[in-house]
């Protein structure tokens, strides 16, 4: 139920996201999902992707520094109220989530969240427990 996401690290100067998605787009890499956070001089981008192991070497191939993590795809019910009944169960079990991103899978539907946690497995326990959708990560690249 975990969820393969890659992490790059990326100068913030112009060029650099456009490099990126170029060089996963030449190796028929889709990606699924991202996140990007900044700093004045760095960026961490975060990459769902339909193959982490073909994304992880090529851009190490062009000297892009790149991590492999797990993290959590949740379906969410898109309407009000949808992602705080989640928060509450994790907040209830003493869950800590490091960060998440979301992105909508089809219009009117569920979204689908990406959590990372401090602790993964008990995180997964309760969301499971408290009857949430954890997806599969085959799922998710296939989309």
């Amino acid at each position: 139920m975990k969820v393969e996401q890659i992490s790059i690290f990326i100068e913030n100067k112009s060029g650099r996201l456009a490099e990126i998605t170029r060089v996963l787009g030449e190796a028929g890499v889709n990606i699924r999902a991202l996140s990007l956070a900044d700093t004045s001089d760095f960026g961490i981008l975060r990459l769902i992707v339909n193959d982490c192991e073909k994304a992880n070497a090529v851009l190490k191939e062009k000297g892009f520094t790149v991590n492999k993590t797990e993290v959590v795809a949740v379906e969410v019910p898109d309407r009000p109220g949808g992602l705080s009944q989640i928060l509450q169960a994790l907040d209830r079990e003493n869950i800590n989530v490091e960060y998440m991103y979301a992105f909508v899978e089809r219009c009117g539907e569920n979204a689908v969240i990406i959590f990372r946690f401090d602790e993964t497995d008990r995180a997964i326990k309760a969301l499971q427990k408290n009857s949430f959708n954890v997806l599969k990560g085959e799922r998710l690249y296939s989309m």
